[in-house]
């Protein structure tokens, strides 16, 4: 039976990449229908809204989106539609694999990291005052409740895809109410409901540093909302780029699966950029719904593509050739999918 799913179409490149990853799925075999719909500029220019209610109302009755890139204004206009989303449905736990793929020009190879950032809270509450044209106050909150659902999240994680270590990032030598609850509550479900998987504590700063120093020698990243977001962008470049970096967003009943980079408006009509990050999003997204050995099948077709480097966006090209369109790229990734056993 097959299970129908959200396709936001987002702005900028989004919606070209959104009609490649729907051609890719479809002819994966994947058993899932899709349900279209529009967020972002071109919403907001349709329906003065980024988020119409017509989308809201289909990841609510749908369960699950796919979400291609969307534009978020900077210091002003619409709040972040992203943001909106995971607030909406209580997508609390944001998963950000960074996985080293052979062929994507990197400065540090074999790093294969799992940053779990917690979605709802922390200064991502939006809960601003500017009391004085020269004073703005943001406030940072830390619960109970978010914190052991996330850490468990974290730690059952872990275990279900055999991962050895937890490191729980923090800033609690300053921040000791926040920060400090953060950091007490994670250390306690990990040693008390998951002593089989070692945990240990990074200050967010020195955590920074040792990722680019010496990433390998972690595995998974427990992380409060902003923290996660910054290092999680940082372990994209050590991969490569935002451009083969997936993104999760999982709650107790719906989920969002999403490509974090930005929507390129430059590029927009252009047929130009990686598809990659996307496709691996969608990934995810199959081994949420129960196909993933059409999803590990898609994966090893990236990987290949990549690594043999002919077929490649502009971005991936090693000196082998012309750079390749979106289009010719998921072209190849089909080849290799339909090659492989």
């Amino acid at each position: 039976m097959s299970k129908t799913i959200t396709l936001v179409k987002g702005d900028g490149v989004g919606p070209e990449l959104a009609v490649q990853i729907k051609r890719l799925l479809t002819e994966s075999g994947a058993k899932i229908d899709f349900e279209e719909v529009e967020a972002g500029e071109d919403a907001f220019k349709k329906f003065n809204d980024p988020l119409p209610k017509e989308t809201i109302d289909s990841i609510k009755r749908n369960k699950i989106a796919l979400k291609a890139p969307i534009t978020t204004p900077i210091g002003s206009g619409y709040r972040s539609v992203n943001v909106q989303i995971r607030k909406l449905f209580d997508l609390y736990a944001n998963l950000r694999p960074a996985l080293y793929m052979e062929g994507v020009p990197t400065p540090i190879p074999n790093v294969n990291l799992i940053i779990v950032r917690e979605n709802t809270e922390d200064l991502y509450i939006g809960q601003e005052e500017q009391p004085t044209p020269d004073k703005a106050i943001s406030y940072k909150v830390i619960t109970r409740s978010a914190t052991e659902r996330i850490a468990r999240y974290a730690f059952k994680y872990a275990g279900d895809h055999k991962r050895k270590k937890v490191t729980v990032v923090h800033k609690a030598n300053i921040l000791k109410f926040t920060d400090g609850m953060f950091l007490k509550i994670s250390k306690e479900i990990g040693a008390k409901e998951y002593p089989d998987i070692q945990c240990e504590d990074r200050i967010v700063d020195n955590m920074a540093m040792q990722l680019v120093q010496k990433p390998q020698i972690y595995d998974m990243l427990l992380c409060p909302n902003l923290y996660g977001d910054i290092l999680s962008d940082l372990c994209a470049g050590l991969i490569g780029g935002l451009g083969i970096a997936p993104s999760a967003n999982i709650g107790v009943d719906h989920a969002m699966f999403e490509a974090v980079h930005g929507s390129a408006p430059k590029y927009k009509g252009l047929n130009k950029v990686n598809p990659t990050a996307f496709i691996l999003s969608s990934c995810l997204m199959l081994k949420h719904i129960g196909e993933p050995s059409i999803a590990e099948k898609i994966e090893l077709a990236v990987k290949q593509v990549i690594k043999e480097g002919k077929r490649v966006t502009y971005d991936l090209v090693r000196g082998k050739g012309e750079p390749s369109t979106t289009s010719q790229m998921v072209d190849e990734i089909m080849n290799k999918f339909h090659s492989l056993k």
